[in-house]
């Protein structure tokens, strides 16, 4: 896509079109009796990302736009009923992310009302991805974003960036993972250069015909974009078949993503070690800390012989660096408080996307920013999947997954466990369900049980039981094998005179009241009576407690949005 080919139809700064109403003391937008019949712009038809795009409807009337009176910037428009002098509160984070190139959620909820965000939304393309993806956006839920950052160099002055003439391969991805709680966030880094399968994927063809493009093995996670047509969709299901982690959606840019979004926001400050002067990416930076925006934005996170080993591994760490300082620039209180550098970036942002068409709606853009704003940036963890280089190489270009490493972390993301200390909500039980918890509890060694798999990965019930016995000194207990029917959530069935067993593996295990089943005992082995223990769909590992939601993670090179580090 060509950001660059769409200019302004005027040269009205969208800030000064929003006038304090008296009445209400909020911020209402006032365009002017020339406007054209929409009462905001609407979306182009003509040039490249035309095709595609929705047209938005006829916008409502508006009153003639009134005067402002001279006064010191304006603070961004609250909600109805309050005002826009109240103190700023924590909560109105908006974040904004970026690949090699740069993809974004931005909030806009509180910048604009429903008009406003009807011709944002006229701003963005869109994809059908099938079954790629969800069809819906759910707020109540643990949701994956992909997004990716092409190599395509379409724009003015990005001859010297990607390959000439590429059709936009997946040049760099980040699959970001939300928690349900809204607690943690993670955003694992897939480098460009890691050996996957690509799956056969179906695509939407422009005249609404389906294609099915054959898949390939053993080739860079890059050409599951691009390459013989593949679109987003093939990319979300690359993803799957080589972490197991479903995306649910997608959100993808170009270069000039960067360069546009950075300078909405008044350039992002930066920090290098040593001084760069790279002729290849054309980045000169002195040592220490510098900002950047437009062109020198996009030269820092596309440089690769500035860095490290001069690997595109070096190059993702800087970008994650980039990400978390661009986080809390978004964050800070000289964005948040100025009308015209929330419209700017919300305007620059939305003509950089192309995403999925299940959130290309406006009341779903906006939903998926309230929900993105509530995760705290300390609890924002930025990672790569773990890799080593491919021994199948003896010259080393490509990398595969580190087997060591590379399921747990995974599994981690797909059990929605953050990769931060958080710490656990409590969720409020009633009275007597909480009670079970309390009161006395055997010693570990006195407790029985048997273990059943009741909807667990295959081998869980055996792998708890090896735990079990051997590190949590539950010495009297077995494995009894599959449940009759598979359960959700893990539960522990007891009898009444096994209570204090029953709260002591509650202990052991992270067990909620919920979870313990007040019922009867059935004999084990020795014909001596003992609990039941079904896990469930819940169950994250053996030794992992239930209501974990962080646990020791493997030995990984990570970072979160919140420390400010220096590139080297």
């Amino acid at each position: 896509m060509d950001a660059q080919g769409r200019g302004r139809a005027d040269d009205v700064d969208p800030a000064d079109q929003w006038v304090l109403n008296p009445r209400t003391g909020e911020y209402e937008l006032r365009l002017s009796p020339s406007a054209p019949e929409s009462s905001v712009p609407g979306p182009r038809t003509e040039g490249p990302r035309a095709a595609g795009r929705r047209t938005t409807a006829p916008g409502r009337e508006v009153p003639p736009q009134r005067r402002r009176r001279a006064e010191p910037e304006a603070p961004v428009p609250g909600r109805r009923g309050r005002r826009p002098e109240k103190k700023k509160s924590r909560g109105k984070r908006a974040l904004l992310w970026t690949g090699g190139s740069m993809a974004f959620v931005v909030l806009v909820a509180g910048v604009g009302g429903y008009v406003y965000l009807k011709h944002l939304e006229g701003n963005v393309s869109t994809t059908d991805v099938g079954t790629a993806g969800s069809s819906s956006f759910k707020k109540d839920e643990a949701f994956n974003i992909l997004i990716i950052g092409t190599d395509k160099r379409t724009g003015e002055g990005n001859e010297g960036y990607g390959d000439k003439g590429s059709v936009g391969h997946a040049d760099t991805n980040i699959l970001l993972h939300v928690s349900e709680d809204r607690s943690n966030a993670t955003a694992l880094s897939i480098p460009r250069d890691l050996i996957v399968d690509i799956p056969d994927c179906e695509t939407v063809q422009e005249d609404g015909t389906k294609k099915v493009i054959p898949g390939t093995s053993g080739v860079r996670f890059n050409q599951s974009l691009g390459d013989h047509g593949r679109d987003a969709g093939c990319t979300m299901r690359t993803v799957a078949e080589a972490t197991g982690i479903k995306p649910h959606h997608f959100m993808m840019a170009d270069f000039n993503a960067v360069k546009t979004l950075t300078s909405a926001v008044g350039g992002v400050d930066v920090c290098v070690e040593h001084a760069v002067d790279d002729p290849k990416s054309h980045l000169k930076l002195p040592a220490g800390e510098s900002t950047v925006k437009g062109e020198q934005a996009l030269a820092f996170v596309r440089t690769r012989h500035a860095f490290g080993n001069e690997g595109d591994l070096d190059r993702i760490k800087v970008q994650q660096q980039f990400l978390g300082s661009l986080m809390r620039k978004m964050s800070s209180s000289d964005t948040l408080t100025s009308p015209t550098k929330l419209v700017k970036l919300a305007e620059a942002a939305t003509e950089a996307l192309t995403v999925d068409s299940a959130i290309g709606k406006v009341g779903t853009l906006k939903d998926m920013a309230l929900e993105l704003k509530k995760v705290p940036p300390k609890n924002i963890t930025f990672t790569t999947v773990p890799v080593i280089d491919n021994p199948a190489e003896k010259v080393k270009a490509t990398v595969v997954v580190n087997e060591a490493k590379g399921p747990q972390v995974f599994d981690m993301i797909k059990n929605d466990i953050s990769f931060t200390e958080v710490k656990q909500k409590e969720k409020k039980e009633k009275a007597a369900v909480a009670a079970r918890l309390k009161g006395e509890k055997s010693e570990p060694g006195e407790v029985r049980v048997r273990v059943m798999n009741g909807g667990a990965p295959t081998g869980s019930a055996q792998e708890e039981l090896a735990y079990l016995q051997t590190q949590a000194g539950v010495s009297k207990s077995e494995n009894a094998g599959n449940a009759p029917a598979d359960l959700a959530k893990t539960t522990l069935e007891y009898a009444p005179d096994q209570a204090d067993q029953a709260r002591a593996l509650a202990e052991i295990l992270g067990l909620s009241g919920a979870a313990m089943k007040p019922g009867e005992s059935v004999t084990n082995s020795q014909g001596l009576p003992t609990m039941t223990l079904t896990l469930g769909k819940d169950f994250k590992g053996a030794g992992v407690k239930l209501d974990a939601k962080s646990i020791e993670t493997p030995d990984l090179d990570k970072s979160t949005a919140d420390q400010k580090q220096c590139a080297s």
